[in-house]
């Protein structure tokens, strides 16, 4: 398959290729990170040169990916908590006037027809090519592990030290960049935080949560805590640093 890659804001692309392209998309309760909302709107504005898209030769969207723009000294220690905190970093950064020198890719998407051709590899070879090209001389992820659900009572340091007999990891996109020279550096415990109301949690999981304490629910990587009597729920999401070489 021949692809090129664009800019995503490059142009306007039909709705119907985009719904195909995300048609497999995330749970509904990723919405509900409040902090991304207060942040997301400077990020799409202030990094669109970070957002990729890959084309194939009928000019249909196959892939796409985007990422962040951080200063970061190289330490583990350092690392934001995840994923919400380095969107927050990027926009505190600029507001600040900091310079950044480390891309933090954010996520990657393929068509769901496509998968397993190496897009994702592809799409995330081509932001670091952008990354080298706009100055940012590291490259790290919060990868999200595409298995952990199956695992949501394993912790996320135990989860990522699983590996297959070839000495790569148990989860396929964690392996997916370590093929690409990645390791892991630590756990993101709490990469994100969703919160909500009962109802809502009620909505986005299609679970009755009766009573308050924790619940294993559809597609998260950890469990759901909920406390009835303030009408509140909160899931941690957890992720896995990795640094690519």
């Amino acid at each position: 398959m021949e692809f090129k890659i664009e800019r995503t804001d490059a142009r306007t692309w039909p709705a119907e290729q985009l719904k195909e392209l995300f048609s497999e998309g995330f749970p509904a309760f990723i919405s509900a990170d409040r902090l991304v909302k207060e942040y997301i709107g400077r990020v799409g504005e202030w990094f669109a040169a970070l957002d990729l898209t890959l084309v194939d030769e009928y000019e249909v969207p196959v892939a796409s990916g985007w990422g962040v723009p951080i200063h970061w000294d190289g330490l583990t220690e350092t690392l934001p908590t995840g994923y919400t905190q380095a969107l927050v970093r990027a926009v505190e950064g600029r507001e600040q006037g900091t310079e950044a020198n480390t891309l933090v890719v954010c996520g990657a998407v393929v068509t769901p027809s496509l998968k397993g051709r190496g897009l994702a590899g592809e799409t995330i070879r081509a932001l670091r090519r952008t990354a080298g090209e706009a100055g940012l001389t590291q490259v790290i992820a919060p990868v999200r592990p595409t298995t952990k659900a199956r695992y949501p009572l394993t912790p996320i340091q135990t989860f990522m030290r699983w590996s297959r007999e070839d000495g790569l990891a148990l989860d396929p996109w964690i392996r997916t960049h370590q093929r690409l020279g990645a390791e892991i550096l630590a756990a993101a415990p709490a990469s994100q935080t969703m919160t909500g109301t009962v109802a809502e949690w009620e909505r986005w999981t299609g679970l009755a949560l009766p009573e308050s304490g924790d619940y294993v629910i559809p597609d998260g990587l950890s469990l759901l805590r909920i406390d009835r009597s303030a009408d509140h729920g909160v899931y941690r999401e957890p992720n896995v640093w990795m640094r690519h070489s």
